[in-house]
C-alpha cells in the first residue's frame, strides 16, 4: 500500500471510530460503503481496509447478507475490559517504573490539570487517556501498549454511551495519588492505587450499563 492510500486509510479510521466511540454511529448501524467513499473522495478499496482496521479494534463486525455495522456491546463487555486493563495497565506501569523522568510527570500533571478544568466529558476523556498512556509509555512493550489502546478506546465508548448527567469538574485524587507514590519510588502503591482505580471505574460503567 503506497503512502498516499494508507494515509486515506488512517483518515477514514480515524473518523469513523472516533463517530463510533462519541455514539454519533450507534450499535448496529451500518456502515455504507458507498457513502462513506463518497464523503472522503476515495474509492472502496482504502474504504474497505478501514473496515477490517476498526474489525480489529471491535468497533464494527461484519456480519453476512447484513453488511459491515458498528458492534454493540453490553454489561459483559464492559466488565471484561475493566478486569483486562486493571491487569494489563500495571503491567505495563511495572515494566515502565524504571524508564520514568521527569518530563514524564510533567505531562502526567498536565493531563491531570487539564481533566481537572474540563467543562465537559469529551474534554475530560481526552485528558484522563491521556493520563493513562503517558505513564505506561516507556514500557518497552508495543504489543501491550497497542492492546491498552484498544481498551481505552472500549472503556471511553461505554462512558460516552452511559453518561447523561451535567458534567461537573473533579477532583483527579487517584490520578494524583498514583503520581505522588511513582516520585516516592512507590511502585507498590502505585500499582495498587491503579488497579483499584481502573476497576472501580469498570463498576461504574457497569452500573449504568
Amino acid at each position: 500500500m503506497d503512502h498516499r492510500k494508507r494515509t486515506i486509510v488512517e483518515d477514514i479510521t480515524t473518523a469513523l471510530a472516533d463517530r463510533i466511540v462519541r455514539g454519533e454511529l450507534a450499535p448496529d448501524e451500518k456502515l455504507r460503503q458507498d457513502h462513506i467513499a463518497e464523503e472522503f473522495g476515495a474509492s472502496h478499496v482504502p474504504v474497505r481496509e478501514a473496515f477490517r482496521q476498526l474489525e480489529a479494534r471491535g468497533l464494527a463486525v461484519s456480519i453476512p447478507r447484513r453488511g459491515v455495522r458498528v458492534s454493540t456491546f453490553d454489561v459483559t463487555e464492559a466488565k471484561e475490559v475493566a478486569e483486562m486493563r486493571s491487569v494489563l495497565e500495571v503491567l505495563a506501569l511495572r515494566h515502565a517504573f524504571p524508564h520514568l523522568t521527569a518530563h514524564t510527570f510533567m505531562l502526567a500533571q498536565q493531563a491531570i490539570g487539564e481533566g481537572e478544568k474540563a467543562q465537559d466529558i469529551y474534554t475530560w476523556e481526552d485528558a484522563n487517556q491521556r493520563f493513562h498512556r503517558t505513564i505506561v509509555a516507556d514500557c518497552k512493550m508495543p504489543k501491550l501498549l497497542a492492546t491498552l489502546d484498544d481498551l481505552h478506546v472500549a472503556s471511553a465508548r461505554f462512558l460516552f454511551a452511559t453518561w447523561k448527567s451535567k458534567w461537573e469538574t473533579r477532583i483527579e485524587h487517584d490520578h494524583r495519588t498514583i503520581i505522588k507514590a511513582l516520585k516516592n519510588g512507590d511502585i507498590e502503591n502505585a500499582a495498587k492505587v491503579l488497579e483499584r482505580h481502573v476497576k472501580l471505574t469498570g463498576r461504574k460503567l457497569s452500573s449504568f450499563l
